[in-house]
C-alpha cells in the first residue's frame, strides 16, 4: 500500500494557479521535469513508491501529483534539503478540509480523498462555484 505526502500549496488560490505555476517553472527550467523543494527528507521513502503529493489549497485538499522520486541534497549554503520529483499532470480530487500545518505530513491511502472522475459534474463545475459550495459546506 502506497504512502502519500500532504503539503500546503502556499501562494496558490486555486488548482488553476498551481497548474500555471507548474507550467511557468517547467518553461523556466527548460525541460519536462517538475519538482518541489522542501527542508525535511521523509524517513519512509520506500513506502512512498507509487504515492502522490496531495496539495492543500485554501484549507482543502483539492488535487494531487504523482511522486516520481525523492532526492535529498545539500544547497549552496550547506543546508540539507529534499527534492520531490513530481509528474507534471495535476489530478483533481474531491475536496477534503485540512487545518494549516508547517512542512509536510504523511497521508495514508485510506485517508486520501478520491480522484474526481474525468467528465464528472464536480470536475466540470467552475472553480468559483465549487469554492462557494465548499464554503457553505455543501461539497
Amino acid at each position: 500500500m502506497a504512502l502519500n505526502i500532504l503539503k500546503l500549496c502556499v501562494g496558490c488560490d486555486s488548482v488553476e494557479d498551481l497548474e500555471a505555476w507548474i507550467a511557468h517553472k517547467r518553461a523556466e527550467r527548460g525541460g519536462p521535469h517538475h519538482f518541489h523543494i522542501t527542508r525535511m527528507v521523509p524517513q519512509r521513502t520506500a513506502d512512498l513508491d507509487g504515492g502522490s503529493l496531495y496539495w492543500v489549497i485554501k484549507g482543502s485538499v483539492q488535487c494531487r501529483q504523482r511522486l516520481l522520486g525523492i532526492e535529498p541534497f545539500v544547497d549552496g549554503e550547506g543546508i540539507g534539503r529534499c527534492k520531490f520529483l513530481l509528474h507534471p499532470d495535476v489530478v483533481r480530487t474531491h475536496w477534503q478540509p485540512r487545518r494549516p500545518f508547517q512542512g509536510w505530513r504523511y497521508l495514508q491511502l485510506e485517508d486520501a480523498p478520491d480522484d474526481l472522475g474525468a467528465g464528472s459534474a464536480l470536475a466540470e463545475m467552475p472553480p468559483k462555484l465549487r469554492l462557494e459550495l465548499a464554503e457553505l459546506g455543501l461539497l
